[in-house]
Order: structure tokens, then C-alpha cells, then sequence
């Protein structure tokens, strides 16, 4: 099984004639998505290398039955477009723009839940079922079917531990890369339930970085809610105190947030910390036993 995508997921891609909505739509198509539509304003009757396009979300999901969607819309833009996806009845929306207002997003939060509709993201590379479906940035060659769930605040730090995963034999069920911004729509624990209600993933990893107290939270849930083996990697344990991180939500305050608290709340959750991303699968071995 996997979690959020699948063999049936209709993808509609908004922004699809931009350069980087064109050549990532070129690479889920050639992983097997099934990308029904796409929409740009002002471009709808024409198509994207065969793709048909339209102007509106609604109008694309009433032609072809698109049921999620993947945004490559220019920040600007980006806020009214994840209101638009909704707005037509989209499911599931990944937010791939970067450079959203935490303002906005705290109202778009709200605004899907109202709604039923699920976000991932903004800032994220997306969500790949390895051997299913593709909705996102990453690259999909590393990626095998397999056992193990895997969520991150990260994008290029899970494509380094999702290589290392394959190579040790320990395939993917779904690999979710929710964001680095302040407020995102799916969050740890959002993950880690969907995951442990999964029958076929045994095993979790979960990718964090400094900064809020996502990761203290998230060991509390595992202590107290799962039943499967988690394993967790902290970004940032070598940074100077006062460095500034990539990420909009890697922000310590008040001494809270840093890799070592995490670290010790994971700890005592019973979740093993690797030390470097190659330890990852080692010590998921031994966790599964």
C-alpha cells in the first residue's frame, strides 16, 4: 500500500506551461502518473506536450476527474491558486512554490481543513509511492517499493537517506517531504498516523532539522501512539549558535528548537537518532529486527 498517492491519482498540474511546471510534468508522466490535465490562464484549449491545458481547476476537474494537484505557480500567485484548487474540489494539493507568506498560509491552513482538502508543502519537493505514482520534484531513480515510510523537512537530505535506504535493500512505501516553512499543511504527525495505519509500511524514518519543536511533538506521538519502529536523523547538530539555516522554520528561540533537544526528546521516545544519514538504515535493520 501506500499513503496520500497512488495508481489512482488524477494529477492536474497548475502552471504546467512555466519552465519548471513543463520539464518536472515531462518526468512524472515518464514515471508512470497518471497527469490528466494541467491549467494556466489564458492558455486553456491549447496542451502541454500532449497534456491538455485549461484555464481553471474546476473546468479541468470537470473534464477529466482530476482528484490532486501539484502547483508550480510563481509565489505571487501561488496563495490564490491553492484557494482556486480547493475551491474546485481537489483533494489533495502539493505546493511546490517556495516564498508563500506564513500570513497567508496560516489562512489557507484553516481554509482546507474547512474544505476537506489536504496540502503538502509550500516549499517541498512533494511525494513519491515508489513503483505507483510521482507528485513532486525528486528524483525518482533512487527510489524502490518497499516497506518503509519516510517523512522530512528536508528535500535534499531525504534524497541522500532514501539513496541509502535502497541501497541497503530497504525499499519505500511513500517518501513525503512536507516543507521547511513555519507553517505547513502536513505535518509530522500528520505522516506518522497515516503511516501507522498503513498495513504495509513496517517502518518509519523521520528526517527533522533545528528549529520549532515539530520533532519534540512527534516524539511524544510515537511514544504514545506507535506501534511501528521509528528512526530519526536531526539536521543542524554542527551549526553555530546564531546561524541562520535555509529553511524559514529552522529558527531556535529560547534555547527550544535545538538538535539536541530534539535528539533527547526522540531518545526517550524510544526512537533511535542516527549520527550521520548512513546510519539510518542500519540501525532500521536493527529496529526491525
Amino acid at each position: 500500500m501506500s499513503i496520500l498517492i497512488d495508481e489512482n491519482t488524477k494529477l492536474v498540474v497548475q502552471g504546467i506551461t512555466g519552465r519548471d511546471g513543463l520539464f518536472h510534468t515531462g518526468k512524472m508522466v515518464e514515471y508512470g502518473t497518471n497527469v490528466v490535465a494541467g491549467v494556466t490562464p489564458g492558455k486553456g484549449g491549447t496542451d502541454a506536450d500532449g497534456i491538455p491545458v485549461f484555464n481553471l481547476v474546476a473546468e479541468a476537474v470537470e473534464a477529466t476527474g482530476a482528484n490532486t494537484s501539484i502547483m508550480f505557480v510563481p509565489e505571487a500567485f501561488a496563495a490564490d491558486a491553492i484557494y482556486e484548487a480547493i475551491d474546485a474540489g481537489i483533494g489533495l494539493l502539493v505546493v511546490i512554490t517556495e516564498g508563500v507568506p506564513v500570513q497567508e498560509m496560516n489562512k489557507i491552513y484553516k481554509y482546507a481543513a474547512e474544505n476537506g482538502s489536504r496540502f503538502v508543502g509550500p516549499n517541498c519537493p512533494g511525494v513519491i509511492s515508489p513503483g505507483k505514482s510521482k507528485v513532486g520534484i525528486m528524483p525518482a531513480q533512487i527510489h524502490e517499493p518497499g516497506p518503509i515510510g519516510v517523512v522530512s523537512r528536508s528535500g535534499t537530505l531525504t534524497y541522500e537517506i532514501v539513496y541509502n535506504l535502497t541501497r541497503a535493500g530497504l525499499g519505500q512505501s511513500t517518501c513525503i517531504g512536507i516543507g521547511g516553512d513555519p507553517v505547513v499543511g502536513t505535518g509530522f504527525i500528520d505522516c506518522l498516523e497515516m503511516f501507522e495505519a498503513d498495513a504495509e509500511t513496517t517502518g518509519v524514518v523521520l528526517i527533522g532539522e533545528i528549529g520549532g519543536d515539530d520533532e519534540e511533538r512527534a516524539a511524544e506521538y510515537v511514544q504514545t501512539k506507535m506501534s511501528k519502529p521509528v528512526v530519526s536523523f536531526i539536521a543542524g547538530r554542527t551549526a553555530p549558535p546564531g546561524k541562520r539555516m535555509g529553511h524559514a522554520g529552522a529558527i531556535i528561540s529560547g534555547g527550544k528548537g535545538t538538535a539536541e533537544s530534539k535528539r533527547e526528546a526522540l531518545t526517550a521516545a524510544g526512537v533511535a537518532v542516527a549520527d550521520t544519514p548512513s546510519q539510518i538504515p542500519i540501525l532500521m535493520k536493527e529496529a526491525l529486527g
